[in-house]
């Protein structure tokens, strides 16, 4: 497939949240720490966003920061997506200089889902890191499918295997022929707090009873609390890390 690289061009970075808007369920889109740093990427980190177009129309987006990282990687913070995003953030406030990339969000139009457009996103992350004098993209990874297992713990559902070897998610699969290695479940990887009215509006269901409930799209069940007024889900995300070749 033919396509170009545009890098962080203001029209096209409209149509890039559009398309994530789709793909992400709406309970994820209240993320306090995303919503509290997401313009951050396009503001300080424009270098780092990008979107595939092909025949005119933007077939997939990356959204990459560099941060600094001088500890063995298994330490990556078990806060996953929510730590890194402060982290970088906070990095380059302070003026530390980075020498790792990660990998926030891969977005594929779904127009164009299972042509290998995630693929190429990767690609072009691996291309940044190597540009910027990187050695590694790190990468915490959203397992495509888990929402369906929503009560299997993601430490079981990571090692369940095809037949051929590789692993039975999607998403992880990509990585793996990326030459991604897994180093470890981030369980913390986003909070999404709210009153029952927020999680009643952002599923469409009704709570009569504090439980734990099973959600469209969620990774884990959502656990109401009616006395509390309160709901929460706790998304676990799976740390991949690619060594770049130079």
């Amino acid at each position: 497939m033919k396509y170009k690289v545009l890098k962080n061009i203001p029209e096209h970075n409209k149509i890039q949240n559009k398309i994530t808007l789709e793909l992400w369920p709406e309970f994820i889109l209240h993320d306090p720490v995303s919503n509290k740093y997401w313009g951050s990427l396009f503001e300080s980190f424009g270098d780092y966003q990008f979107s595939l177009e092909s025949k005119g129309e933007i077939i997939g987006t990356g959204n990459c920061l560099p941060f600094r990282w001088d500890d063995d990687f298994k330490a990556l913070p078990e806060g996953g997506w929510d730590a890194i995003l402060e982290k970088a953030v906070e990095d380059k406030r302070a003026g530390i200089n980075p020498n790792a990339l990660n990998g926030l969000q891969i977005a594929v139009n779904r127009n164009h889902q299972g042509k290998g457009v995630s693929s190429l996103v990767l690609k072009e992350m691996a291309a940044i890191a190597k540009e910027k004098g990187f050695q590694y993209v790190t990468i915490p990874v959203r397992p495509s499918l888990k929402s369906h297992y929503p009560l299997t713990p993601i430490d079981h559902y990571i090692q369940w295997r095809r037949e051929d070897g590789l692993s039975f998610d999607p998403w992880l699969r990509v990585h793996e022929r990326f030459g991604g290695k897994m180093i470890k479940v981030c369980h913390e990887s986003m909070r999404v707090e709210g009153s029952i009215s927020d999680w009643e509006q952002w599923t469409g269901l009704r709570f009569f009873e504090s439980a734990d409930y099973i959600i469209e799209g969620a990774l884990n069940p959502v656990k109401i609390n009616l006395e509390k007024d309160c709901g929460v889900y706790i998304e676990p995300n799976v740390w991949v890390i690619h060594e770049i070749k130079f």
